[in-house]
């Protein structure tokens, strides 16, 4: 019955990937503690949360500084998991790696504090994976593939701290997020994981996730407690040009392509880059065939189907 599920918290709720959780979560029944960040002002989707919150009786929202560790504590208080999707509107550089490192540990160390979290679902980057100096140096990659430790350093924070506090914790690495108003809600972390798409789709890492599809694994994740580890979550990869069109047209309007690629689309933006002529360019070489590799998702899928 519904309300036997338990109550679980989304952290950060506000987030594009948090959100899409938050409702599926509330789709199946759950009661679910909508964690906001205090420090990033009021965006479309805190709106919608804040609306939603008017009408669904299984809904409360809380309002936490990630740096905060009482207020993380209020918001996790009766909650049985925690889906964690911590993301930056200002996108990526030292200092705010620095905080998300921060954020993550204290997270973690909250979880480990109360008697009611059972597991955390944090959600992760395929780019956590693929992404090193030789991009090019495995044949195959899947979860026990690691990127250069500076694109880990969130992740790993949060592994070892769970790994000390004897928490179950599992993470989903997901592939490029495409979904509804991705580009209008999400810009920054799409134009993040893209400044280096043309370097994995030459060398067949490139791959992108349906947000509904992602959240829904993270609350298969959490359901199957046979889980643990990292699971790759992507349904499209990206190794042909009739692909890489396809995708730039769910992300318009932030890309542009060239002329020669573009298919009924003229849209332009000050957030445009580059990055189709690079695919483009990529054309003409040998492009690596696909070396992602998802057994655990497939088990995972095939265990709760």
């Amino acid at each position: 019955m519904d309300d036997e599920k338990p109550v679980v918290c989304v952290l950060d709720a506000s987030t594009y990937v948090g959100f899409w959780i938050l409702k599926g979560l509330l789709s199946r029944g759950y009661s679910v503690h909508a964690a906001i960040q205090s420090n990033i002002g009021e965006t479309e989707i805190e709106k919608k949360i804040r609306e939603m919150e008017k009408v669904e009786e299984r809904l409360s929202v809380f309002i936490i500084d990630i740096l905060d560790y009482h207020s993380i504590i209020l918001a996790l208080k009766g909650c049985n998991g925690l889906f964690c999707s911590l993301d930056s509107p200002d996108g990526y550089n030292d200092e705010v790696v620095d905080w998300e490192v921060r954020g993550a540990i204290n997270v973690v160390e909250a979880c480990a504090q109360t008697e009611s979290v059972e597991k955390i679902v944090f959600t992760s980057s395929l780019t956590a994976a693929v992404w090193r100096e030789n991009i090019s140096s495995e044949n195959d990659i899947d979860e026990r593939s690691w990127s250069n430790q500076e694109f880990c350093r969130k992740l790993k924070a949060a592994w070892a701290l769970s790994m000390d506090r004897m928490l179950n914790m599992v993470s989903i690495n997901a592939g490029l997020v495409i979904g509804p108003s991705v580009a209008q809600q999400n810009p920054l972390s799409t134009m993040s994981y893209l400044n280096g798409a043309a370097q994995m789709y030459e060398n067949g890492v490139l791959a992108s996730v349906d947000v509904n599809f992602l959240a829904d694994v993270h609350i298969r994740a959490f359901e199957d407690r046979s889980t643990c580890g990292r699971y790759f979550c992507f349904n499209q990869t990206v190794h042909t040009e009739e692909q890489t069109v396809k995708l730039a047209q769910s992300l318009s309007p932030l890309i542009s392509m060239p002329p020669s690629m573009r298919v009924a689309h003229h849209h332009t933006s000050a957030l445009s880059i580059p990055l189709m002529q690079g695919w483009y360019e990529c054309q003409g070489s040998e492009v690596h065939a696909e070396r992602l590799r998802t057994k655990k998702l497939n088990k995972l899928a095939e265990s709760t189907a």
